[in-house]
């Protein structure tokens, strides 16, 4: 079973030995890089270590847009030596979980995008209800989930 753990001071470092697989380095930025968004968002974020018995194998952010309003999800990754587990899915069942007790404001749209050349991140976000919306910027599209 997957389970989402805030990165605290005690776990971050865990996160900075996450990699992709080589080919999947252009889809998602390294957890670097969103711990410093996330330090600049803080009022409005939680960054999460996807863990699986105990282990940190992925992380994912959730931010609040105050101007939309919507929950945005961010950098969803698991690491490529646990890829092809089932973890993706659940720590996304995790994460729209977390959503659905409001941590940030009042809002039922969750939105993230998806690189085009990415299909198996995709069929992963349309499986549990996301829906492109027809936005596109570059070579990321936009897919939305409304909550019940």
């Amino acid at each position: 079973m997957v389970e989402l753990k805030a990165i605290t001071e005690a776990n971050f470092m865990d996160a900075f030995h996450l990699n992709l697989a080589p080919e999947q380095e252009n889809f998602v930025s390294h957890p670097i890089r969103s711990l410093a968004q996330a330090y600049v968002y803080r009022d409005q974020c939680q960054p999460s270590g996807i863990y699986a018995e105990g282990k940190m194998i992925g992380y994912i952010m959730v931010i609040y847009d105050y101007d939309v309003p919507e929950y945005d999800l961010w950098h969803m990754m698991i690491d490529r030596a646990e890829q092809g587990r089932g973890y993706g899915s659940e720590a996304l069942d995790r994460v729209i979980e977390y959503i659905k007790t409001k941590p940030f404001g009042n809002s039922n749209r969750v939105a993230l995008t998806c690189n085009k050349n990415n299909p198996v991140a995709r069929k992963l976000y349309e499986s549990r209800g996301f829906v492109a919306t027809g936005i596109e910027d570059e070579d990321e599209i936009e897919l939305v989930l409304m909550l019940a």
